[in-house]
Order: C-alpha cells, then structure tokens, then sequence
C-alpha cells in the first residue's frame, strides 16, 4: 500500500456498475454515487488530516555549543502537510475513493518525500537549510498504513453498500 496513496474498490463490481450507470441513468445517479462514495471516505480523510496534525515529532538531542532559535517560517508543518491530505471520487474510469497527498498543495519547501520519511518513523532535514549541519526528528512509525488499516473494513462496507443501491436503481 503506498503512502500517497489509498484507493478503495470493488474493483470489477465497480466497473460493471459505471459502464451501465453511464449508458442508462446519466448524471443524477452518478452524482448520487459519487455523493455516497465520497460519504464514506471523508472519515478517513478527517481521520489523516488529524493524525499528521497531531503527529509528536521529537528532535534528537542538542550538540555541546549549539545554538538554537526561533523557526524561520511562520507556517506550521504539520498542519502544512494537513492540509495536503485530499480526497478525490471517480465514477468513470477506475471508479472509487481515493485518499491522498496533493503535491501541488504543499509548500515549495516542502517535499513530498517528506511524508515517506515521516512514515518511516524519521525526518532528516537540514537545520533551517544550512546543509552543512543536519539533523535528525522521530516519530511513530508507519502511522499512514495504520490509520488506513483502521478506517478500510469500514469504507469497503460503505461502497458495497453504495454499489447494491445503485445497482437495486438501474434494474
């Protein structure tokens, strides 16, 4: 399961259930779909953004002679990576939810790799861009497979539950 990554479908169900939507019922149905699918991943949605805010970061140790202070950005980090967290529904081509990190909306700073590092349980970044002197940040490791692993029994029920509605609708 990748990390910018998450996608929930039934898969040849789906499928079979988008082809026929598409050639009988058109846009109400789609979008009540769409509407219903998305319903059932917010939850997870909510649940990432939460978790990367509210991810406990610690810093090793400071060196003898080193000197701190403040950030030099304002922008909290966390909540930067937060707010990258998106969620898109598909009722076309490979239809279902999907649960991601939206690269074009983190900051310029901020890579993506970034999330890898923190799933791993470590971020090592240069001390405010100084890449001379670097440093090492923890925190709870494989924290992206374990809030989706929590949130999939759930959503998986959700969609079948969706595609049987909209299939009891199209016959």
């Amino acid at each position: 399961m990748a990390l910018s990554s998450v996608q929930i479908t039934g898969t040849g169900q789906l499928l079979e259930l988008s082809r026929q939507l598409r050639a009988v019922s058109g846009a109400p149905v789609q979008r009540n779909m769409a509407r219903r699918i998305r319903r059932a991943a917010e939850p997870l949605h909510r649940d990432m953004q939460d978790t990367v805010r509210n991810l406990p970061l610690t810093s090793d140790a400071r060196k003898a002679g080193s000197r701190g202070g403040p950030s030099p950005t304002s922008r909290p980090f966390r909540a930067a990576l937060a707010e990258a967290v998106r969620i898109s529904v598909r009722t076309s081509s490979s239809p279902g939810a999907r649960v991601f990190v939206d690269k074009g909306r983190l900051p310029r700073d901020i890579s993506a790799g970034v999330l890898y590092q923190l799933n791993s349980g470590r971020l090592r970044h240069p001390v405010f861009n100084n890449r001379r002197r670097w440093t090492n940040q923890r925190t709870t490791p494989m924290w992206w497979e374990r809030t989706v692993r929590e949130h999939t029994p759930r959503m998986t029920a959700e969609v079948s539950r969706v595609l049987d509605d909209v299939a009891r609708q199209l016959s």
